[in-house]
């Protein structure tokens, strides 16, 4: 409460970073603290965060997205994109996902932002919103859901729409014959000619493809492989099973060592030389 009514940071700021003072409410008491610092890294190395002109943002609630972002950072400059991720990684911008069904991740916790600038002068700008009182995110044209509205929102937005999912997975579909196809097509064109070097390249659709099995075909397959695996449950089933076959095949092969050192013996004595 000392801290909200102080407008200081609560803690230590890391070095490097500054602390940004934020409001979703015009009623909330304390304000969430935004870490933000320039992005530096070394030139060519982040294509889509470039140095000088991005700005690097810690502490960022799951609940503020990149529309929030943009809206907060625009008074300093044009921002051209916004990025968050779970955690700080190499700054790669990663593909953004086709589907909305499909491989998506839920993002959780307190994550990382990357703002990027049109021009250098809007980080500075950015790093200066430090001296002013907390800034309001949330306004009534642009809410920013929390609490309990947040969770309403995002059980409305679980909810599948039959139409929309059929559309996509039809889409997903044609899109996979096509490339089928278009594979299809290049492997057939490939077939029997060779290379450079003479080399003919085979593929696995050939001129008299394989027969599906059949299902007496794949009992016969299943009976093999439960019988292999039979044998070998069975093969050494005791622990003393297996330390008695080790004791025998040591003992087979002393017996054998000894037999060859008396056969050596023996041979030598016979080759020994005896002029008289």
């Amino acid at each position: 409460k000392m801290a909200a009514a102080t407008g200081r940071v609560p803690g230590p700021v890391p070095a490097g970073y500054t602390a940004l003072a934020v409001k979703f409410a015009k009623r909330q008491r304390s304000p969430h603290w935004l870490l933000v610092k320039e992005h530096q890294v070394r030139e060519g190395t982040d294509t889509a965060h470039p140095p000088r002109r991005t700005l690097f943002v810690l502490n960022v609630p799951p609940y503020c997205g990149p529309d929030a972002l943009s809206r907060l950072f625009s008074r300093c400059g044009h921002v051209q994109s916004v990025d968050i991720y779970d955690k700080r990684g190499s700054g790669e911008k990663k593909d953004k996902l086709a589907s909305k069904f499909f491989d998506h991740k839920t993002l959780k916790g307190f994550q990382v932002a990357y703002v990027v600038f049109r021009k250098p002068a809007a980080v500075q700008a950015a790093k200066a919103l430090s001296q002013e009182g907390p800034l309001l995110i949330s306004t009534e044209s642009h809410p920013v859901k929390t609490g309990i509205c947040k969770w309403i929102a995002s059980y409305e937005a679980s909810i599948v729409d039959p139409r929309e999912l059929k559309a996509e997975v039809d889409a997903y579909m044609q899109d996979y014959d096509k490339k089928m196809a278009e594979e299809e097509a290049k492997a057939a064109k490939e077939e029997g000619v060779p290379d450079e070097e003479g080399w003919v390249k085979v593929t696995r659709k050939g001129r008299k493809p394989g027969l599906p099995r059949t299902e007496a075909a794949n009992l016969r397959v299943l009976e093999k492989e439960k019988q292999k695996r039979a044998r070998k449950e069975l093969l050494n089933f005791y622990a003393w099973q297996h330390r008695e076959a080790k004791r025998e095949h040591i003992a087979q092969l002393r017996k054998k060592f000894e037999e060859d050192k008396q056969r050596i013996a023996l041979m030598r004595a016979q080759r020994k030389f005896r002029p008289y």
